[in-house]
């Protein structure tokens, strides 16, 4: 179920696990983590006992089974006061049935590389508006991990509930004698659909202090601000002549044909951090010399949404494959 590409040696390291989610929030921001620092996968989760396909795909009239999602871990090496660090990412989420299952998975196979503590993320929706502040709560898996977070001001998740893996595996981890926390970042209800950039930079600000990484937010924070317009634009479009909603007014109420058409103008204006443009371009070179390496180049364009945008260049490493063969 889950394969070792090679076997790191690390040193106690902390994991960090995430899935798309309300706001895409956790996947976002362990995604952002693995674009900007020196990340490589070593192990793939290919989950096929949790994920049985629910239809067909139809194209030109051919049917085809669809791939099922997988799951793949990288690895950091710690630099200076920073700890080693895995990354887990997993393209969704199973039926909740198989969610527990797949969580002992997961912590096991950390367990072999002796990682005592993993910190996951998730989204806290909130009557606040999209321009406005947004907080960062925390529920921990210990009372002493829990004490060390109160002390960086967040605010405390006394009661409540976590749904979804995003949850589900620190319930599991502390089980297996795992130190843990989730960090959830606050988001506008009226925008769970909608990617929220401001809360995955301020969750990462977090793990920045308490792991030292030295990141730089910078992509994000601008990312946020793009985000942020968008949402003005088409809140005053879709609701005719009026103003966009400020801090002071509250947001406006939006229904699912609004949000719909919110998530494919969003999609329209996407903008890559500069770290992910380079990649996918260096994706597209390989591909040219290898064309195996395709369906990872595919992978990284829905991952960012920005397939339409690069799909005549991704289209004609197959065509220029096809006028090769035609040349023998």
């Amino acid at each position: 179920m889950i394969k070792e590409i090679i076997t790191p040696k690390l040193k106690n390291p902390i994991f960090i696990a995430a899935w798309p989610g309300m706001g895409e929030v956790a996947y976002r921001s362990v995604l952002f983590l693995r674009e900007v620092m020196e990340f490589k996968m070593f192990a793939k989760l290919e989950a096929i006992d949790f994920f049985k396909p629910a239809a067909v795909f139809v194209k030109k009239g051919i049917i085809d089974m669809p791939a099922l999602p997988a799951g793949f871990f990288y690895y950091a090496k710690g630099k200076k006061n920073s700890p080693d660090i895995i990354l887990f990412l997993g393209e969704a989420q199973p039926p909740l049935e198989y969610a527990e299952a797949l969580s002992l998975a997961i912590i096991d196979f950390v367990k072999k590389y002796n990682s005592k503590a993993i910190f996951t993320f998730a989204a806290k929706p909130e009557p606040i508006d999209h321009k406005g502040d947004s907080a960062v709560w925390f529920a921990a898996t210990h009372n002493d991990i829990f004490k060390e977070f109160l002390g960086l001001n967040l605010k405390a998740l006394n009661e409540g509930q976590i749904s979804g893996l995003n949850g589900i595996i620190l319930g599991i981890a502390k089980k297996k004698g795992l130190k843990g926390v989730c960090l959830l970042g606050e988001i506008p209800f009226y925008t769970v659909q909608i990617e929220n950039p401001k809360a995955s930079a301020n969750i990462l600000r977090i793990i920045d202090r308490y792991l030292k990484l030295n990141l730089n937010l910078a992509p994000l924070v601008e990312r946020s601000k793009f985000v942020e317009e968008e949402i003005d634009k088409l809140i005053t479009y879709l609701k005719g002549e009026m103003p966009a909603p400020s801090a002071a007014s509250g947001p406006l109420p939006l229904n699912e044909e609004d949000l719909e058409k919110i998530k494919k103008d969003l999609a329209t204006y996407t903008k890559l951090p500069q770290s992910a443009r380079a990649k996918i371009d260096k994706m597209f070179k390989d591909s040219g010399k290898d064309l195996t390496k395709a369906s990872k180049l595919k992978d990284e364009l829905d991952h960012w949404n920005v397939y339409k945008e690069y799909e005549d260049r991704f289209l004609d490493l197959f065509r220029k494959k096809g006028k090769r063969k035609e040349t023998h």
